[in-house]
């Protein structure tokens, strides 16, 4: 470990973070809601201390490992997480594990909530949310990379802890600035875009921006407690479904279709074709359901209500126009379980990722060949090419890990005195980072304990970093020399 290139970087995000916090300053000033100081403060000790930990270590030239990256995965999202709970904290008035708890519900773009009353917030504080969601999005370490080789350090380690999915080692450009400078270049016109349209809906320029932050991002917050109910517009409800089910396909196929100026790379990318087709046939499913149980007047108005929430439950991004906690028959729990399934890897989505799905299908239909034909030897394939037995494995590890942690997190929360229901989806909502669950949380956090909200936090994270990033630096064996 090197704690010298470990500071610097950690420096030189501290100063960009303090440079994210202008937008909301500004908001601040333009609207006189109260909280510019707080703004104009937390700017201040983000700017001082990125530049005191950056000059502390500006002389260092040594290059970037692995173990390293990793460490910087895990402190940039700790840092961030903790200076994003201070504005919560200074003007809502939340108490710690509260204001930490939105925090990383932001960053993660979670989407779960402890706060409401959100119609009568500062409106900086609205801005802040939406924006905390808009960076943890594209990735915190994402956007550092951008600059490390200007700074004569290597990236790759750090885009391979951070990238979501098995194919970390697939880049879309040869060096990795570049491939992070696609990236949001991609991550920026989607969101212009996105506002653009919600503002010829009818939404206010505040809002449009605010909703085009946590829709790219797959995020789920929003300006108003009724999410985007609030607006009852079918355009608006159209075009967030739209671009949360962008958000959700491998941004590295969004760069190819954008190259080619075709979209023939998304029908040619397996992993893309099944997340359409199962987002499709679950779409198709609920809208029966909600018209034969009569829960919705007439066809189309089920198919409104089931392709936006399938859509938003899907991505994990957690935007509402209905309550969905309360349909009928197997409705609740079907669509809490294909959080579980995610977007693509390499997106803004969370979940375990389809292709991860893909790939323990085709291993599963392997094995059954096997056992009819003993002597059969033939390799996992995905699209005519060999995967490496490492993916394979590192998949199936995966799964294990993550049954394991949600079983042990969803048995303290029922410790804690929250039944069944309500213990199954708030694990599900954080660790898949959707936000609205079932039971006493189907709406918010406000009832859960504060020891609760910790290790939900903790669970958004290992969500958010696909748990192994994070548990890797726990476990004794990374510190050992």
């Amino acid at each position: 470990m090197n704690p010298s290139i470990i500071a610097r970087v950690l420096g030189i995000w501290l100063l960009m973070f303090s440079g994210s916090l202008l937008p909301p300053l500004i908001t601040s000033l333009l609207y006189h809601d109260g909280e510019t100081v707080h703004f104009s403060l937390l700017v201040l000790l983000s700017l001082i201390s990125g530049l005191v930990v950056w000059l502390m270590s500006a002389k260092h030239k040594t290059q970037l490992r692995t173990r390293d990256g990793f460490i910087i995965v895990v402190v940039l999202w700790l840092v961030t997480s903790v200076l994003g709970s201070l504005p919560f904290i200074f003007g809502p008035g939340l108490s710690i594990a509260d204001a930490l708890f939105e925090s990383v519900s932001a960053f993660t773009t979670t989407g779960a909530t402890v706060m409401t009353g959100l119609d009568s917030l500062p409106q900086s504080i609205l801005f802040f949310r939406q924006e905390m969601q808009w960076l943890g999005g594209i990735g915190v370490v994402v956007s550092a990379i951008a600059l490390l080789p200007m700074l004569g350090i290597g990236g790759m380690q750090m885009f391979k802890a951070e990238t979501p999915g098995p194919m970390k080692d697939e880049k879309l450009t040869p060096r990795i600035a570049h491939t992070a400078q696609a990236l949001w270049r991609l991550y920026l016109v989607m969101t212009v875009a996105c506002a653009l349209l919600y503002w010829v809906g009818g939404m206010n320029p505040f809002d449009a921006i605010a909703h085009s932050f946590s829709t790219v991002s797959t995020g789920g917050f929003s300006t108003h407690d009724a999410s985007l109910g609030y607006f009852n517009s079918v355009f608006i409800e159209t075009v967030a479904s739209l671009f949360m089910l962008i958000g959700g396909i491998n941004f590295g196929v969004h760069y190819l279709a954008w190259k080619k100026l075709s979209p023939a790379p998304y029908w040619q990318a397996i992993e893309v074709r099944v997340f359409l087709l199962f987002v499709l046939a679950v779409i198709l499913l609920t809208t029966a359901v909600l018209y034969f149980e009569g829960a919705k007047p007439g066809i189309l108005q089920s198919l409104r209500y089931a392709s936006f929430t399938v859509a938003s439950v899907v991505t994990s991004t957690g935007f509402g126009i209905d309550d969905f906690s309360v349909w009928p028959t197997l409705l609740p729990l079907l669509l809490i379980l294909i959080s579980f399934v995610g977007g693509c890897a390499g997106s803004t989505a969370g979940g375990m990722k389809v292709i991860r799905f893909v790939i323990m299908g085709k291993g599963a239909g392997l094995e059954i060949q096997r056992l009819v034909h003993p002597s059969m030897i033939k390799p996992l394939q995905l699209q005519g090419k060999v995967i490496d037995v490492r993916v394979a494995d590192a998949v199936r590890g995966f799964f294990s890990v993550y049954v394991a942690t949600f079983v042990l997190f969803m048995l303290f929360l029922m410790g804690q005195g929250l039944d069944q229901v309500t213990a199954f989806s708030a694990v599900a909502t954080c660790m898949n980072n959707l936000g609205p669950g079932l039971g006493d949380v189907a709406t918010n956090f406000q009832s859960v304990s504060d020891s609760a909200k910790w290790i939900l936090s903790f669970a958004m994270l290992l969500g958010r970093l696909e748990i192994f990033t994070l548990l890797v630096v726990l476990s004794p064996s990374f510190w050992r020399r």
